[in-house]
């Protein structure tokens, strides 16, 4: 059927006065015209492909940093009184040395049970507003020493607890949420020589 078509081709050709040497340049520039669109859309079909993976990467790199972004706010939200409340802990310590340091006599004469309370109260509230923000303090007495919360200042012989075992705690030490804000300065228990 294609050869009658093709004859019908041809002769239609010559009566319209048309080559045969160039229906068959024709022909081949058709055939060559369909080979060069096939590797075009094959080629293109590759640049599709690799556009949409860039796209797909992009948007995972927009994700991640979309995400670090919501954890460094967040974070910076929570911890963003770090430096003032270091700075504070030094008053919380020095009103505690002053609570510490009045005699038992001086708390029960009347002239001084107002300041006394006063300073008490102070206290309480400094510490009310430390643990509305997120500030505790680090538990040592008695506990073994942990390096991640504890600053064994100085070594105490003793038999009476395991070597390792916080006996004294010199300076308090805070957590603000889940870090460190300031270790706990101790002396830590080692067996007597």
């Amino acid at each position: 059927m294609s050869d009658d078509r093709t004859r019908d081709e041809a002769a239609e050709n010559e009566l319209k006065g048309v080559p045969e040497d160039m229906i068959d340049r024709d022909d081949q520039q058709g055939e060559a015209d369909e080979e060069s669109v096939d590797d075009a859309l094959v080629k293109l079909g590759a640049e599709l492909d690799e556009a949409k993976q860039q796209v797909l990467y992009a948007r995972a790199d927009t994700q991640n940093l979309r995400r670090r972004m919501e954890k460094e706010i967040a974070d910076a939200r929570a911890y963003a009184a770090t430096g003032f409340a270091r700075d504070i802990l030094s008053v919380s310590d020095n009103l505690s040395r002053a609570l510490d340091a009045i005699p038992a006599d001086l708390r029960d004469d009347e002239k001084w049970k107002g300041l006394i309370a006063g300073i008490e109260a102070t206290g309480r509230e400094i510490d009310k507003v430390f643990a509305s923000h997120g500030i505790s303090r680090i538990a040592a007495k008695g506990l073994p020493l942990d390096p991640n919360q504890h600053q064994a200042m100085i070594e105490i012989p003793t038999n009476e607890v395991e070597p390792g075992t916080v006996v004294q705690e010199m300076q308090a030490g805070y957590m603000i949420k889940d870090r460190l804000l300031r270790p706990a300065m101790v002396g830590v228990a080692k067996k007597p020589d």
